[in-house]
């Protein structure tokens, strides 16, 4: 007989986890389908083994599994695969367990303690929570992280729970397989345990080995650096601090701060209370810069001792330089606006390809901000105090772009500069070289870019020797560099190698949501009174539809425009652009919704209207008074496509649920 399981969950991301569990135990033995209520589920099941993920979907799957199917409500464990990391927090913590359910959330608790994880202090978060417990140390979470309040910066994924080894064998014995499948999944399991018994064990022995050295990197460095715990003893007194102060750590280490420290100011300042602050202290005769922070995990303040006179001359020197040249980045990743979910996972993305070496291509439309990007990852980056070089490939043309780039010797051409000239790569060296609109370079040009970045070496015009460089490469381009590979107009090769790392900025239109803090920003920056910051309400209605091909250029230019012929007043349509159209399309669009969707999106505005807050839990008590009740989970769906259809935005924790423009459109036309 044929043995077939099906595989019922609340979301997607579940779905996929847990029935990539089942067919990595069951392999072809057994047939697995598997739904989940956030997409689709079948119209009927009969006369089948259900493996329900929860018992939370029960009522959601009630309608379409027989009487005559087997059920089985799975127990769920944790993955052990990330357990090293719950591990890793300290003991005592507070730690947010997020879920997008309580009862889920409640659930996941209860069996990390049963399984002894239960050094730290556990509160379970959802959506719908209006208060968050303060000093929080991590927030963790079975793969919703972005459920994970904003705040919060410390965020550990332990992956969806899965399975446990209970469930699995009443799957084996319903379909009376074989016992080796059993004994099979059972020494699997057992091995990871062992497994990650072995990875503690390594990770113990490492960190062993790290405190051998850690004194000599705490004394190489030409800070003072002092650390004292809760109870004022002094844990870290280095090398530096002992010709500072004149005391050796021998003396100082594991004694109280104030019998090693006779400056009252100065002890004043290194027991006060708040976490991090800065203050200069003359000591010797000598200005210094102490910096104070509270290190939470540990239970321990650090102080480190600066030199402000040394600071200040290599700073200034640094600094001179690179200015003088133009070689200095400009912007941060808080300098790029936006809060979208679209533009923050953008973001986090570029931030972490920051921390890496390798060359990162930019790919981005025009105006969507493809040198901000490159700009902040040279600040976020190891190589932020190095120079930041940038060029424009459709600025200049090829035999300029030759020389700009490679330098060139003392009389290499006609009109060379007396003595030669350093190119653009080498005054990079230890920094970071941005090669703007790359779609533009020459194919001759082309073979001398890779030969550079294969070998890290560049020979001048004219000139007999290679250089060695050492740069970071962040390329950037708004066309299709394969299809110019197809048409032989780029080299495959040079594509490769541009292309270690590979970043996608977003275009306005598929982050509507920041249309409105671009408005307030640019509005600041142009606006001659407070009249002309306030733009006409139904005009960011369809700000919000148009394509904006140019970007976030082509709005700004809308915006300046705007605020140029409006002579102080408020922005209306009439200040437009005379070539800006909305399409009429957009402009006469009222969606008509099916009877379920406009019920719920009914009691949202109602909601609204009253003032009293927008959540599923509210929801769920009005759908009750209106003789049509619903559950939170069918709510869920609803409002999910309610948000695609653009009539509300849900955001993350206490930012909620809000209805749009299009809302209000839509009720004003009934």
């Amino acid at each position: 007989m044929r043995k077939e399981l099906v595989l019922l969950a609340g979301t997607t991301e579940t779905k996929k986890t847990l029935r990539s569990q089942l067919k990595s135990i069951f392999g072809d033995v057994v047939t697995i389908h598997s739904y989940a209520v956030e997409e689709h589920l079948p119209k009927t099941l009969t006369n089948q083994l259900i493996v329900y993920s929860s018992y939370l979907i029960e009522e959601e799957v009630k309608e379409i599994v027989r009487t005559n199917c087997k059920v089985i409500v799975a127990n769920r464990t944790i993955n052990y695969e990330y357990i090293d990391q719950l591990l890793s927090i300290p003991e005592g913590a507070n730690v947010l367990y997020v879920n997008d359910f309580l009862e889920t959330a409640q659930d996941s608790i209860r069996t990390l303690k049963a399984l002894g994880m239960n050094h730290v202090n556990y509160f379970p978060y959802h959506p719908e929570n209006e208060h968050v417990p303060s000093n929080i140390y991590a927030a963790i979470t079975p793969g919703e992280m972005e459920l994970i309040p904003t705040h919060i910066h410390r965020k550990i994924n332990i992956g969806v729970r899965l399975i446990d080894i209970y469930t699995i064998f009443k799957i084996v014995e319903h379909f009376q397989l074989p016992n080796s499948i059993s004994m099979e999944f059972a020494d699997r399991y057992t091995k990871k345990i062992i497994d990650l018994t072995k990875k503690l064990s390594n990770e113990s022995q490492k960190a062993s080995t790290l405190n051998r050295y850690l004194k000599r990197v705490v004394d190489g460095v030409n800070d003072g650096i002092l650390a004292f715990g809760k109870d004022g003893k002094i844990t870290v007194f280095n090398e530096e601090l002992e010709r500072l102060l004149g005391i050796s750590s021998r003396f100082a280490i594991g004694k109280p701060l104030n019998r090693v420290l006779n400056d009252l100011a100065l002890m004043r300042f290194l027991s006060r209370k708040d976490e991090e602050s800065n203050e200069y202290f003359t000591i010797k005769q000598t200005p210094y810069m102490v910096h104070r922070f509270f290190m939470k995990a540990e239970n321990t303040i650090v102080a480190t001792f600066k030199n402000v006179d040394e600071t200040i001359d290599m700073e200034k020197a640094r600094r001179v330089a690179l200015q003088k040249k133009g070689y200095v980045s400009k912007y941060t990743f808080a300098s790029i606006l936006g809060k979208s979910r679209l533009i923050e996972e953008t973001k986090e993305i570029a931030f972490r390809l920051a921390k890496t070496e390798a060359p990162i291509l930019i790919v981005g439309e025009n105006g969507t901000g493809k040198e901000l990007f490159a700009h902040a990852i040279h600040q976020a980056s190891s190589r932020v105090n190095n120079p930041f070089v940038a060029i424009n490939f459709s600025a200049l043309p090829e035999d300029l772009l030759e020389s700009e780039l490679f330098g060139y010797e003392d009389g290499a051409f006609t009109g060379a500069k007396k003595g030669g000239k350093k190119g653009l790569f080498e005054q990079a060296d230890g920094g970071t070289i941005f090669l703007d609109e790359i779609g533009d370079i020459s194919v001759k040009l082309q073979a001398r870019l890779l030969r550079v970045l294969q070998e890290m070496e560049v020979r001048k015009i004219g000139g007999e020797k290679n250089i060695p460089i050492n740069v970071r490469v962040i390329a950037a381009t708004n066309k299709n560099l394969p299809d110019m590979i197809e048409n032989g107009q780029f080299r495959e090769d040079l594509y490769h190698r541009l292309k270690v790392l590979y970043l996608k900025i977003p275009p306005l239109r598929d982050r509507i949501d920041d249309i409105p803090f671009f408005i307030q920003a640019f509005l600041e920056q142009f606006s001659v009174n407070e009249q002309q910051r306030i733009l006409d309400e139904h005009l960011l209605y369809f700000f919000k539809k148009q394509p904006w091909k140019g970007n976030v250029r082509e709005l700004k230019n809308v915006l300046q425009y705007m605020v140029a012929v409006a002579n102080g007043e408020p922005l209306r349509e009439e200040h437009l652009p005379t070539d800006f159209s909305f399409e009429e399309k957009e402009k006469d669009e009222v969606r008509i919704l099916n009877p379920e969707l406009e019920f719920v999106l009914k009691g949202i505005y109602e909601l609204y209207q009253n003032n009293s807050g927008i959540s599923r839990l509210k929801l769920v008590e009005w759908s009750r008074l209106h003789s049509h009740p619903l559950t939170e989970q069918q709510l869920r769906t609803k409002m999910s496509k309610l948000a695609e259809l653009g009539f509300i935005s849900i955001g993350r924790g206490r930012a909620g649920t809000d209805i749009t423009q299009k809302t209000v459109f839509y009720f004003r036309n009934q």
